[in-house]
C-alpha cells in the first residue's frame, strides 16, 4: 500500500487512513473541537410534512402577491393562513404571532 503524510500531525500512514482526496487523516480530523462543529452542521433531510409544509408557504407567499395588487381580504386571509402553516412547521413562533396579527386584521376588515 502506498503511504500518505497528514497536513497536521505529519506522520506517514495508509492512504486507507485518509478520506477520498483529503490531505489530513481521519483521526487529526475528527478530533475536539472539529468533532463538535461537524456536529452542528450535520444536514438532515426533511420529513414530508416539513416537505409539504414549505410548499404551501411558497403558495401562501404566492397569494400575499396576488392579494397586493388585488387588495382582495379572501387572497390576504388565505395568504396568512398558509404561511402560518409554514412557519408553525418550523417552529418559527415569533412569525406565526405576525401572520396571527396579519390575519385578524384582515378578518376584522373582511366583516366590517
Amino acid at each position: 500500500m502506498s503511504k500518505r503524510r497528514c497536513n497536521k500531525c505529519h506522520k506517514e500512514k495508509n492512504t486507507s487512513k485518509f478520506r477520498y482526496g483529503k490531505r489530513t487523516c481521519k483521526k487529526c480530523e475528527f478530533r475536539g473541537w472539529q468533532r463538535i462543529l461537524r456536529y452542528l452542521v450535520y444536514r438532515r433531510k426533511l420529513s414530508p410534512y416539513e416537505k409539504f409544509a414549505s410548499r404551501v408557504g411558497y403558495m401562501g407567499s404566492g397569494f400575499l402577491i396576488a392579494a397586493q395588487w388585488t387588495l382582495e381580504p379572501i387572497l390576504y386571509i388565505i395568504g396568512f393562513i398558509f404561511v402560518m402553516v409554514q412557519t408553525s412547521s418550523r417552529k418559527q413562533w415569533n412569525l406565526v404571532a405576525l401572520n396571527m396579527n396579519g390575519l385578524i386584521a384582515w378578518i376584522r376588515h373582511l366583516i366590517i
